[in-house]
C-alpha cells in the first residue's frame, strides 16, 4: 500500500497501535463470517471480480485487489458499516481492508472450501 492513502492508513495504525488492528481485524471477520462470504461471492460475480475472491478461499495463492476494485466490489451500506465501526473515514479504510481481506478470507477458509455452502 503506497500513497497518501496508505501512509493515512499506516499513520493511523501506528497512532492506535494494536488496539486499531484488533478493532478493524475484527470488523473485517465479522463481515466475511456466515453469509457474509456468500454475499462477497455474489457482489463478486456481478462485479466481475469472482476469480480473485475465489483464490483467497482456494488453496493458492491470493490475488490481489486494489482499493478502486474493492469499491465495485461493496455496496455503500458495507463501507458505512465498517466506517461506523472503525472510526476510520472511507477513503482509508478501503486501502487497509485491500490488504486484508484476502488474507481474512484466506485465514476463515483453511481447508480451500467456503463454509456454510458458498460457493
Amino acid at each position: 500500500m503506497s500513497g497518501f492513502f496508505g501512509n493515512l492508513v499506516n499513520s493511523a495504525v501506528g497512532a492506535l497501535g494494536a488496539q486499531f488492528e484488533q478493532k478493524f481485524g475484527s470488523s473485517v471477520s465479522e463481515f466475511i463470517q456466515g453469509p457474509g462470504l456468500q454475499t462477497l461471492l455474489d457482489q463478486a460475480r456481478k462485479s466481475g471480480l469472482e476469480d480473485k475472491v475465489h483464490s483467497w478461499i482456494g488453496s493458492g495463492e491470493n490475488l490481489p485487489i486494489s482499493a478502486d476494485e474493492l469499491r465495485s466490489l461493496l455496496t455503500s451500506e458495507q463501507v458505512e458499516t465498517l466506517v461506523s465501526k472503525t472510526g476510520l473515514p472511507a477513503a482509508a479504510i478501503l486501502p487497509a481492508l485491500a490488504e486484508l481481506l484476502p488474507k481474512a478470507v484466506d485465514q476463515h477458509t483453511p481447508d480451500g472450501t467456503a463454509p456454510n455452502g458458498a460457493a
